[in-house]
């Protein structure tokens, strides 16, 4: 039915409130128009809130993807990466309180278009330092470049190497020193990754609350769910964006690709991880044009002008609160706000269910996003697999898994109308038994691999004990090396080199990735120390047994994402249950708020001080001082990871069993659900009838920080 241009100049209006005493009067036909007019509006707003969610979690899986990128490109510790990962989440600290609780009173689609508008900026300026800092180099001697001078790996002498060459070779270096010296080009990564934190803010709690004002009450469930499914979407396309980049060099467009003498398999390569950020960042821009076209307000549906909270609200909040909430819905001015700040927050901390489970997703977010962000390096260190192929398989076994498992939560509330008590078992129960399949993962790791001198010697013992004084041995006592140089070589014994100088190698034939070293005096000493043998570029593989325990960690990995995702959605609902409907938005801002600055910004930064200690070779910058890490120690790595996962998951579980036991304390005993004890916030039911949560509120898939990435 044609919409007339009246109607359409009422629809766009700002402030578009229909009176309430004029509803009975309104014919069938009007009534019809106005309910197109609604829903034509919020499915408009929906569709651009979904394709934000999709361009906001694309980027945030890409950065995530891109960490050991980043990491070889700036050649900075694990630690340092965790302070930019950080920074998102400090974005997040400087604005939120402010967007969520001042936010909900003024242009709220407007806000949510400048908030893209920042994020895209903000994603674009991670990509600019890819265009000022110079071509990327690594760790190569010059023997294994395309050079028509034959240089011996094991310089006995420095007059075997041309003057010219070595010359050449100091004023690179000199060079790249004076470069280096006046530009620490990650800071442009950080601050970009601030102004993402600071752009996605409004998005989550404006575009929701602004969904379930609009929209009529039992469709409200099923738009969240669309958003949140499109927003499971953004970070599968994000790894597998991340995946592409990876495999293509650092620097595609501007070196000649037949002069790069390593692949995407070595410890130094570097994907094109800027080119991933200029794609996401266009994509955050082009979501963000639909809100500056959009209304502050929409008709509401008449089912909902005679209420001013949800029916099913009413049944866990006491009836002082109706006349609370009547009157925080009259538009006020700034000042009065800011005047009911103190006591809304005192409200929020005095109700005891809130506490208890912002404290136990505090130390779970811990876990996860530490977990999450260093995935990727896990993979690649442990299972010896390329950063190509880790991205791929994250983004396309391990967040569907996720999905299926929030999708799962809410399908069986829905089937088994689980109350909130029940909702709250389910929520402890999944996170207890994804935990419990994490800890079979300590069964499933590979070996080190044998590097010699660092974890077997020259000789074939296993585990050295001295790594810097074990580099040299007798068979390489005659050459002139460097304990800081990291161009591993594979000798045909399956032993992995430092460098050609340390294998002891004496000549070499061809250039570039197909070069192969002969004479290697340290090559022959573990198996026939009579002769000598030869070692090709780059590292040997890890051992036999090394792909069989990838695929188990695939499969029990897969199985915990599911099982953890599981218990979000119930674990959400619950928080929603237990607050004042007026105090909606500030409450989702604070817990989200304190998601960010106690679990997101510190998370990887601790996560990634502990990895560093399991570093077993530091690569060295060219001016000096330590620079990323080339080699970690497998068997310790998986400890550390694996367990500062399991101990804060486990924490976590506590405050969760404190939730169940306080709401176990106010359910009465004839229907197990939650009694009204006259305490404010506290979550009530009337009857078992009234316990019962509205079905298509319960399939909602609602958001809670960083869910698109929980792995």
């Amino acid at each position: 039915m044609e919409i007339s241009s009246k109607e359409n100049t009422h629809f766009f209006s700002n402030n578009t409130i229909l009176p309430m005493d004029r509803s009975s009067f309104k014919s069938e036909s009007s009534a019809s128009k106005e309910k197109q007019s609604c829903c034509g509006g919020i499915k408009i707003f929906l569709g651009a809130l979904s394709f934000v969610y999709f361009a906001k979690a694309l980027s945030g899986s890409y950065l995530k993807s891109t960490i050991t990128q980043i990491e070889r490109r700036f050649d900075i510790p694990s630690s340092l990466v965790g302070v930019i990962d950080g920074s998102f989440e400090i974005g997040n600290l400087l604005i939120i309180i402010l967007v969520s609780y001042f936010g909900a009173k003024l242009h709220r689609p407007r806000i949510i278009g400048a908030g893209c508008l920042i994020m895209s900026a903000g994603t674009f300026l991670i990509a600019m330092p890819q265009f000022f800092m110079g071509r990327y180099r690594y760790e190569r001697f010059p023997s294994t470049t395309n050079s028509t001078v034959s240089i011996s790996p094991c310089l006995q002498d420095k007059s075997q190497t041309p003057f010219s060459a070595l010359e050449k070779s100091h004023a690179k270096i000199n060079a790249g020193c004076e470069k280096e010296a006046g530009s620490s080009m990650w800071i442009y990564v950080l601050l970009g990754n601030l102004l993402r934190g600071i752009g996605e803010t409004p998005i989550q709690p404006l575009g929701i609350t602004y969904i379930d004002d609009y929209a009529i009450e039992e469709n409200a469930a099923l738009y969240i769910g669309c958003v949140q499914t499109v927003a499971i979407i953004g970070p599968i396309f994000g790894f597998l964006l991340g995946s592409l980049c990876a495999k293509l060099y650092v620097d595609i467009g501007f070196v000649d690709l037949d002069s790069i003498t390593i692949t995407h398999k070595d410890a130094q390569w570097v994907g094109a991880w800027w080119l991933g950020y200029l794609i996401a960042g266009a994509i955050s821009l082009l979501a963000g044009i639909p809100f500056w076209f959009l209304p502050k307000h929409l008709p509401k549906p008449e089912i909902r002008k005679d209420s001013s909270t949800s029916s099913e609200q009413s049944k866990f909040i006491t009836e002082d609160n109706k006349e609370q909430h009547k009157s925080y819905q009259q538009q006020v001015k700034i000042a009065e706000m800011a005047k009911d700040f103190l006591p809304s927050l005192k409200n929020l901390f005095g109700n005891p269910v809130y506490i208890l489970y912002l404290c136990a997703s505090i130390i779970q977010f811990n876990s996860l996003i530490g977990m999450v962000t260093y995935k990727p390096k896990y993979i690649e260190q442990q299972y010896g697999q390329t950063s190509s192929k880790t991205n791929f398989v994250i983004g396309l076994i391990n967040i569907p898994a996720v999905a299926f498992g929030i999708f799962s939560g809410g399908l069986i509330m829905k089937k088994f109308r689980i109350n909130v008590l029940g909702a709250a078992k389910l929520s402890l129960g999944s996170s207890f038994f994804g935990y419990l399949l994490l800890l079979s993962l300590f069964a499933m790791g590979c070996e080190n691999s044998e590097v010699a001198g660092l974890t077997v010697s020259y000789h074939g013992t296993k585990w050295t004990t001295d790594y810097e004084q074990a580099l040299f041995s007798e068979c390489n006592s005659g050459c002139l090396c460097s304990k800081n140089d990291w161009d591993p070589i594979c000798g045909e014994n399956g032993v992995t080199y430092i460098s050609a100088c340390l294998a002891g190698c004496q000549a070499s034939s061809g250039s570039g990735k197909n070069t192969v070293f002969f004479n290697c005096s340290c090559v022959g000493t573990l198996e026939s120390p009579s002769r000598s043998s030869s070692a090709v570029v780059g590292p040997c593989q890890k051992g036999n047994e090394c792909p069989k325990m990838f695929l188990y960690f695939l499969v029990v990995s897969v199985i915990t994402s599911y099982t953890l995702s599981v218990g979000g959605t119930p674990g959400y609902i619950l928080l929603l249950r237990c607050i004042k409907p007026h105090l909606k938005s500030f409450a989702l801002g604070i817990y989200t708020l304190a998601i960010r600055v106690l679990a997101g910004i510190p998370a990887p930064v601790y996560f990634g001080v502990a990895i560093d200690t399991t570093c077993l070779k530091w690569g060295s910058k060219r001016c000096g001082g330590r620079g990323a890490c080339r080699l970690y120690n497998s068997s310790a790595l998986r400890y550390v990871y694996l367990g500062l996962t399991l101990v804060l998951g486990t924490v976590s579980i506590f405050f969760s069993g404190a939730v169940l036991w306080v709401l176990r304390k106010r359910s009465s005993p004839q229907d197990e659900t939650l009694s009204a004890n006259g305490e404010r916030g506290a979550c009530g039911t009337k009857s078992r009838k009234d316990n019962f949560v509205n079905s298509d509120r319960l399939i909602q898939t609602t958001y809670w920080p960083e869910k698109e990435t929980r792995l």
